[in-house]
């Protein structure tokens, strides 16, 4: 066995677990060595328990195919074989946040891609670009679940990646009212369009309960954190429409912003091309080199062509200009099955396993 972290999936077999496994191959700190799913899944091989429904474009590793598949609900057996785990399961809400607390009290970080702990007040909801400071709260949260090494961290939702980094860039400008369209991929629901066929050549202007996250999320990472608790931001203020569209992979968000004080176009260029955070300057393994890049063609980001920038990492921005109601427009891109989910949780992972959070048990 390597010094690298035992890592554990749980939902390993859903798509956003099979992304988790596609990132994970050949990862210098962190190896899977659990995978765990639903009791229908458990005692088959990984391989197995997928079958035709592995929906990455790259191959199976071969280091998954003959795991044994764990039953997620068997929480002790599970965490006593890994360091931590990345959360992916599918169950209701109630059901997520009291098994990814049961893991916690066994003494096992959870670094989770689901939604159901986002606004637990002492969890922390992070893109370590942008809040990286919010993994202070683990310690009250500890406190509550009475763990030593024990937490539940979380990432945001996909659907904010393409705007929120952007206007984070923007901050000293005091971005105050933002109106926000997301044209959505369907792998955001977990589909390929051999699942959904019904999605070919069809838009559907309606995802449950993703304008409420896509409003709300952004002032959460913008908060504060106060007496072991985060504190909303409560400014801008955003306004949004989330549409389902005919695409595989890839969020783009057409946006419009007013701001307080009047920044040139250059200036939101260059603040947009020089944004950096913690992960740039730790050099972590999956943090892209350029968080964001600007493109100047008026026909860019397109999907097709820009989706996988620094391997699916970056945010591509382009189409910045002066708005006759609102004082810009931009439209953004970003890769909502990595960056807007487990791409970013492994960040996520590295920044707490950098900060000392993540140890090996």
């Amino acid at each position: 066995m390597s010094e690298k972290l035992r890592v554990g999936i749980l939902g390993a077999t859903g798509m956003v677990g099979q992304r988790f496994i596609a990132l994970l191959e050949n990862h210098p700190w962190f190896e899977v060595v659990t995978v765990a799913a639903s009791p229908r899944s458990a005692g088959k091989t990984y391989e197995e328990a997928v079958g035709g429904r592995w929906k990455m474009t790259t191959p199976m590793p071969e280091a998954v195919k003959n795991l044994k598949v764990m039953n997620v609900n068997e929480v002790e057996a599970v965490a006593a074989s890994v360091d931590f785990v990345f959360s992916a399961v599918d169950m209701s809400k109630e059901e997520i946040r009291e098994i990814e607390d049961a893991y916690a009290k066994t003494e096992t970080p959870v670094v989770s891609n689901n939604s159901a702990h986002r606004w637990t007040p002492d969890v922390p909801m992070v893109v370590p670009e942008i809040n990286p400071e919010h993994f202070d709260v683990i310690e009250s949260q500890k406190k509550r679940l009475g763990t030593k090494r024990g937490f539940v961290a979380v990432k945001p939702n996909c659907s904010i990646q393409s705007y929120a980094p952007v206007l984070t860039a923007w901050k000293e400008f005091e971005p105050y009212e933002v109106v926000a369209t997301t044209y959505q991929a369907i792998s955001g629901a977990g589909k390929t369009f051999k699942d959904w066929p019904e999605m070919v050549e069809n838009i559907i202007p309606y995802i449950g309960g993703e304008e409420e996250k896509s409003e709300k999320e952004p002032l959460r990472l913008w908060g504060k954190v106060e007496d072991g608790v985060i504190k909303p931001a409560e400014s801008p203020v955003i306004t949004c429409q989330c549409i389902r569209v005919p695409v595989l992979n890839g969020h783009t968000a057409a946006v419009f912003v007013k701001f307080r004080k009047n920044p040139t176009k250059e200036e939101l260029i260059d603040r947009l091309v020089n944004f950096k955070g913690l992960p740039q300057e730790l050099n972590l393994p999956s943090a892209p080199k350029q968080f964001i890049q600007y493109m100047e063609e008026d026909n860019r980001p397109q999907v097709t062509l820009d989706v996988d920038f620094e391997n699916g990492m970056g945010v591509s921005v382009g189409r910045l200009r002066e708005d006759k109601i609102y004082d810009y427009k931009f439209v953004g891109l970003s890769h909502n099955t990595v960056r807007g989910a487990a791409g970013g949780a492994i960040l996520c992972a590295e920044t707490l396993k950098a900060k000392g959070y993540i140890q090996a048990k």
